[in-house]
């Protein structure tokens, strides 16, 4: 083959690493936001938190960035094969070529009163801090912990462990005393360990706390926690009789028979009940097995002055970062330097970071700005009057790719008066209606919520039964879909919520 050269012109999108910062910083939570603040100040000596002393701040190149561009190139270049797709690091176009040296280099973006790195830690003492931030003990550590107190000699100890082991994170034993006497059992000696001996360490157990471990099954957790009840608790020996000879009926809730096998009044039935729904299913699930619990903080705040909605950014997670005067005057004009090009080159940085940073508060309070405009009747009237609407909706009136509103409310919270919401809570698909309009699947569920809390707890209400109310106020929808919605929001069927009054 004979080399040739060929001169070949084609035009593609590129997107420059400020660019890329940019989209990465608008789809960070707030909690991923400060820690990427963090490791900037960490690695820009440019960079540094400003001061609330009212010192005038540079003018930021306030030019918007384009994140539709942006949406495209990311689309072109996902569908160039992988050795074709281009990425022009060097191209820092936007960017002057000679940075301005003036007399003022205070590089301050400010959105709101509040500094993100207000501290005051040094006044909580070191009890609390040590609380908020342990592991939470497990249930096998507490068991253990239980057992190490309590007198067994050395064989109920081998054998109590090996219970322990075999007790599941819900507080239930998983073993059979079968499988148990065989894992304790000497080979050399077989007949050492009986099965009563077993059974007797694990009638023990039983006792520990949390009321109702070490039971083979539902019959059996139930009934430790009501015979560790007093003896003078009302309607403890009906609650024992109905979970131990009749929990399926109870289970079916078939009340007629229960009242006739335990020959029991209405009264008296509903009292036994009421005891068995106080006792607790799953005595593992409280102890530190759901893992810690997690915080949210509002990026967006929603208030209601002079019968007009305003929204503005949490001042708590608004950073203030400006440009280090003193290192920024350092930067010399026309010398190459390996100093000088290092002061400039994160010079540069700390200005896009400071712009992509506004760029996205910009874009979170324009986006937020809009849903309220969209919802302003979920937030008068409640969750009822939710407004179906999707991304293409609030894309089209800001101007914006749909991908890049997706991006904005993900993992963006939003504080109302009616409480806190994910960004994405607000958007629904819609169903149609008997008038030739659209009904949010939202509005929907709390519509089935509310019929569901005033049903005649006798005669709950059936998913059909649902469908024809809602298609009486003008909403068709199939019994599948409220099924689906009824179920999302984990109100179980109607056979399972009928109950005594």
């Amino acid at each position: 083959m004979k080399p040739t050269l060929q001169l070949q012109i084609g035009q593609h999108l590129t997107m420059t690493p400020q660019l890329q910062q940019a989209i990465r910083l608008l789809q960070l939570s707030t909690l991923e936001l400060q820690t990427e603040i963090q490791e900037a100040l960490d690695s820009n000596p440019m960079l540094e938190m400003a001061d609330s002393d009212g010192e005038p701040a540079e003018k930021v190149d306030d030019t918007p960035i384009d994140y539709a561009a942006a949406e495209e190139a990311l689309a072109s270049a996902a569908a160039a094969p992988a050795d074709e797709r281009p990425l022009d690091i060097n191209n820092n176009e936007g960017m002057p070529d000679e940075l301005p040296v003036d007399s003022l280099w205070e590089d301050v973006f400010s959105s709101g009163s509040g500094s993100a790195t207000s501290s005051s830690g040094g006044d909580e003492d070191d009890t609390s801090f040590e609380a908020r931030n342990a592991a939470p003990e497990t249930l096998a550590q507490h068991l253990a912990w239980q057992l190490n107190l309590t007198h067994f000699s050395d064989l109920d100890r081998a054998i109590g462990m090996t219970i322990l082991d075999a007790i599941d994170e819900r507080g239930y034993l998983t073993a059979d005393l079968e499988e148990i006497l065989e894992a304790v059992a000497d080979p050399e000696d077989p007949f050492a360990v009986e099965l009563d001996e077993v059974e007797a360490v694990l009638h023990r157990i039983q006792q520990f706390d949390p009321p109702g471990v070490a039971g083979r099954d539902l019959r059996e957790c139930l009934l430790i926690q009501l015979r560790q009840l007093p003896e003078d608790t009302p309607c403890r020996v009906e609650a024992m009789a109905t979970v131990r000879d009749h929990l399926e009926l109870l289970a079916s809730r078939d009340f007629a028979s229960l009242m006739r096998k335990l020959k029991l009044s209405e009264t008296g039935l509903k009292g036994a009940i009421s005891l068995i729904q106080s006792l607790n299913p799953n005595p593992g699930g409280r102890m530190g097995n759901g893992g810690d619990t997690e915080y949210v903080t509002p990026d967006v705040i929603v208030r209601r002055l002079r019968d007009r909605w305003t929204v503005e950014l949490n001042p708590e997670t608004a950073p203030r970062l400006r440009v280090n005067s003193g290192y920024a005057a350092l930067v010399r004009r026309a010398d190459s330097s390996a100093d000088n090009t290092y002061l400039r080159n994160h010079l540069q940085e700390a200005r896009w970071f400071i712009k992509s940073l506004q760029s996205r508060n910009d874009t979170l309070l324009k986006v937020a700005s809009c849903i309220v405009e969209h919802q302003r009747a979920f937030l008068e009237q409640g969750p009822e009057a939710m407004k179906p609407m999707v991304l293409r909706d609030i894309a089209e009136e800001v101007g914006m790719h749909e991908s890049t509103i997706s991006r904005v409310t993900t993992q963006k919270f939003m504080h109302t008066p009616r409480g806190v919401f994910e960004l994405k809570y607000f958007f629904s698909s819609h169903v149609g209606t008997t008038g030739g309009g659209e009904a949010s699947s939202t509005a929907i569920r709390a519509m089935i919520r509310k019929l569901v809390g005033q049903e005649d707890p006798r005669k709950p209400l059936s998913d059909n039964k649902i469908a024809d109310l809602l298609l009486d106020q003008g909403i068709e929808v199939a019994r599948r879909t409220i099924a689906k919605y009824r179920e999302s929001l984990n109100i179980p069927p109607s056979n399972e919520r009928k109950r005594l009054v």
